[in-house]
């Protein structure tokens, strides 16, 4: 055979496994969520070798969608570790062979914890299946492993499994987008459900601001100061009522020699982009994108206001580049 026939007949092998085990879901996976939803605790899942590899996995998605989970080896369990478990917890073991001496050996304290024993496991009259409160059959009819030994289809089946159980509770939980960017803060998509433009826009003396009757050579003085792009126009007021960008100053230079002696707000634009304090900061792309398209114009600078519509920031595209929002 061909390397690629290889590799094909590993995932055959992997494909009708997982099939075989989708077949056979009944009310133990049901039993199994519903007692991962009813914990008041959290999911401590634990494996040897790799059945641990594929614990560790599990535990990660269920935490990062809305169960409480850790990993416990339980080589370390039998030797103290077995005090993160409390009552209001739950054990999901994994185990193929259900007779795993480390795991085998924490049993016995789990069961006088009183803690509920989720097993995925291969043979039903196990240790561990015995001991457990649901047992999810992993069995598979060969694996993937010329050999026979290596773990390959029953991890894979324990892997998709350990999804399942997971997304399913996450379902239930009506676990939203902005749920999972609180728990993955430093991601793209915590960065574009939880940066406001608060957040990222500058401020103080990199905000240019001018007023109406303000001429195009200071309007000029100001963007150059603030090291900005553009310069918020305000009324007596301090409310926004235009801007001006560097490149409609270039483009009014072009046209005379006069343009720098005439007024902000004769030559501003009176209707420009603007965002509120609270907005997302990927809504600020959106607004750009939007507007670019609709006008033919790149917009580079948005301003940000208050509730009197009073700039007090302003957004830079390169601020959205450097937050991770694009």
């Amino acid at each position: 055979m061909s390397i690629l026939e290889d590799a094909r007949n590993v995932l055959d092998i992997e494909i009708d496994a997982l099939s075989k085990l989708r077949n056979r879901l009944d009310e133990s996976f049901a039993r199994a969520v519903e007692l991962i939803l009813n914990c008041r605790g959290k999911v401590v899942v634990t494996g040897m070798g790799k059945s641990g590899a594929v614990g560790r996995k599990i535990a990660g998605t269920l935490s990062s969608t809305g169960t409480p989970s850790l990993f416990l080896h339980p080589g370390e369990g039998i030797h103290g570790d077995l005090g993160v478990l409390s009552p209001s917890d739950i054990l999901l073991a994994l185990s193929y062979s259900g007779e795993t001496d480390e795991l085998s050996a924490i049993l016995p304290t789990v069961k006088r914890l009183g803690v509920p024993i989720v097993a995925f496991c291969g043979r039903p009259d196990s240790s561990l299946a015995q001991a457990a409160d649901v047992v999810l059959d992993t069995s598979v009819e060969r694996e993937a492993c010329p050999l026979g030994l290596a773990p390959t289809a029953s991890t894979t089946c324990m892997l998709a499994l350990g999804d399942a159980l997971a997304l399913c509770a996450m379902k239930l939980r009506r676990f939203t987008k902005e749920d999972y960017a609180l728990f993955h803060p430093a991601g793209t998509l915590g960065r574009k459900l939880l940066l406001r433009v608060d957040d990222i826009m500058r401020t103080g003396d990199q905000l240019a601001v001018v007023r109406t009757d303000t001429k195009i050579r200071d309007v000029l003085f100001a963007i150059t100061k603030a090291n900005a792009g553009a310069a918020c126009v305000v009324d007596d007021a301090d409310r926004l009522v235009g801007i001006i960008t560097d490149g409609d100053i270039r483009r009014l230079l072009l046209k005379g020699n006069h343009v720098l002696d005439d007024l902000a707000g004769d030559v501003m634009t009176r209707d420009p982009a603007v965002m509120r304090l609270g907005q997302l900061a990927a809504e600020a792309l959106h607004v750009m994108e939007e507007r670019a398209a609709s006008r033919g114009v790149r917009i580079g600078e948005i301003p940000i206001l208050d509730d009197a519509n009073r700039p007090v920031g302003v957004l830079n595209l390169k601020d959205l580049v450097r937050a991770g929002i694009m």
